[in-house]
């Protein structure tokens, strides 16, 4: 038996959808909202460093998404917690969790940090690095590839931050944007477009470098990001997508965040 009632289902979307219970816009806008979020983020923590005297506070602030990031979260889940209840449903109805699918699911986690994860990434890096940087082994600005913190704000990104970014990025673009807009759209196809170019968009300003930077970090997420919603629309549970996210973001913070 599911722990929570399936209210996340294509159907019960429908059907709140017929009764104009769901803002008709909100998937569409929810799906920029935390490349809006990170902009904003990244813009204030700049100011926050220049007002504190840190030497070049534009090029310091690279460094610091995954402390700044947290708040990304707190303010998309907030959007999140209102919409839901806009549905009369609740926050967690768009895990769309069963117990007794627990071992399924984190096997499923594991092979997507295993296998989809390696490929989609390293696939998407060469021709994102050949299109934006005419070459498959590109040299990245400061704070595009590694970055340094002090030892708090290493393990405040190795303990804290990942975690809740995994679970808020699942919940935004596939628990709540991508059955929507599939519903909205009557196209999958055109659902999973949608999502996956405001998922990378996001990735664009994680953090926003220049231009070129961000084109790179587009295309090498594109495949990432279709692969997680064709894997979310076979089994239509968050759990394994988010055991999968977790794993990527542990070992990213693990490898790339250093102290300094």
């Amino acid at each position: 038996m599911a722990i929570f009632s399936n209210l996340n289902s294509p159907s019960a979307i429908e059907a709140r959808i017929a009764e104009q219970r769901m803002p008709r816009l909100a998937p569409f806008l929810i799906i920029l909202a935390r490349p809006g979020l990170a902009i904003l983020a990244q813009g204030l923590f700049t100011l926050l460093l220049a007002q504190s005297g840190v030497p070049a506070p534009t090029t310091a602030a690279r460094h610091w998404w995954t402390v700044y990031g947290t708040f990304i979260d707190l303010g998309c889940l907030g959007i999140l917690f209102w919409l839901t209840r806009q549905e009369g449903i609740r926050l967690f109805d768009l895990l769309s969790f069963d117990k007794t699918k627990i071992k399924t699911d984190i096997l499923i986690g594991v092979g997507i940090f295993l296998v989809v994860f390696p490929l989609s990434v390293f696939g998407g890096g060469l021709v994102g690095g050949w299109l934006a940087y005419g070459s498959l082994n590109p040299t990245f600005p400061e704070g595009g590839f590694v970055r340094v913190l002090p030892l708090w704000a290493v393990w405040f990104s190795r303990i804290l931050w990942w975690p809740l970014w995994s679970l808020t990025e699942e919940l935004t673009f596939q628990g709540y944007a991508l059955p929507r807009l599939q519903a909205l759209t009557r196209s999958t196809w055109l659902a999973v477009a949608s999502v996956s170019f405001g998922w990378s968009l996001q990735h664009s300003f994680l953090p926003w470098i220049d231009p070129r930077h961000a084109l790179y970090l587009f295309i090498t997420f594109v495949p990432l990001t279709v692969a997680m919603q064709l894997i979310y629309l076979r089994v239509r549970r968050l759990s394994p997508l988010i055991v999968g996210h977790w794993l990527m973001d542990f070992a990213s913070v693990l490898f790339m965040v250093q102290v300094g």
